[in-house]
């Protein structure tokens, strides 16, 4: 039963941080058509960024003020000049799709090799209530839990900021039809380089969870990268409550799977997608 409970618990944890990185994957894809490969070294950035400040003598919590706002700057920056300049010389929304894709897969080098160039291959980490609790006879540390609770907060914050500011709404206008959106007054180029930016900081929210829980490395963004796709394929492109739901799937399946073989986790959130693009290729929310 302490095994179950574990795993659930557990699961969870890593699925609410799966479901930040998702969120922000899909939110660049489902507004921009922008499959940004390099999502996952926002996250990378952020959280050997996060343990750095820490050991320099800045609060953990401090480092949410700190890095969530460089990451949605550097996104909408990267946005309003290499992404509207690819998108204005592409002769239609197939090209620049692909082309935004390719540039992705440069940008990815250049901020993985930034982040090897700065920190190496050695991982960080810092001591933040790191004390077990007992939960259902279960010890789980206490700053999982936390990142847990941050994850809920900024879900929901997310949710809420989509669904009930002009902002939000904006977006959802766009992601749905740009030209009727367009149509309406939005400020097409604006909202798209939000998205990004937005992505960035979701993908920064969860590099700083990590790097309060864990000991990240600067070789960690391409595997999260990879797990923000799988998720989001699950849970439907374009959906913010699918990346949600597929986080909280991946992590609870890749818990169980730990426990039998931890080598086996990967081949399995590959079958789950094959069987999902086999029988649901649209995902389990899309449309």
């Amino acid at each position: 039963m302490s095994t179950v409970v574990s795993i659930v618990i557990y699961g969870i944890i890593m699925g609410g941080v799966y479901g930040l990185i998702a969120m922000g994957l899909t939110l660049q894809y489902g507004v921009g058509k922008i499959l940004n490969v390099s999502h996952g070294e926002f996250l990378m950035l952020s959280a050997m960024t996060s343990c750095v400040l820490v050991q320099a003598g800045v609060h953990p919590l401090l480092t949410f003020v700190i890095c969530l706002p460089a990451a949605f700057i550097l996104g909408f920056v990267l946005n309003i000049t290499l992404y509207r300049w690819l998108r204005k010389f592409s002769k239609d929304d197939a090209t620049f799709e692909s082309n935004a894709m390719l540039m992705s897969f440069g940008l990815y080098f250049i901020l993985s090799n930034i982040g090897l160039k700065l920190w190496g291959t050695l991982s960080k980490s810092y001591q933040f209530f790191n004390y077990p609790a007992k939960i259902l006879g279960t010890t789980i540390a206490v700053n999982r839990l936390i990142s847990l609770g941050f994850a809920v907060v900024f879900i929901v914050a997310f949710f809420l900021f989509l669904n009930k500011t002009r902002m939000g709404k904006s977006i959802r206008a766009t992601s749905q039809s740009t030209a009727a959106a367009a149509m309406m007054g939005i400020r097409i180029n604006r909202t798209m380089a939000i998205c990004f930016g937005a992505g960035g900081l979701l993908a920064a929210a969860a590099g700083v969870l990590i790097g309060m829980s864990f000991s990240p490395t600067s070789q960690i963004g391409i595997s999260n990268t990879v797990i923000a796709l799988i998720v989001v394929v699950l849970g439907g492109m374009g959906s913010i409550p699918g990346a949600v739901l597929g986080g909280v799937l991946i992590g609870l399946v890749g818990q169980a799977v730990s426990f039998i073989d931890s080598s086996l986790v990967t081949v399995v959130y590959y079958l789950m997608i094959i069987i999902l693009l086999l029988l649901r290729p649209k995902g389990l929310l899309g449309r």
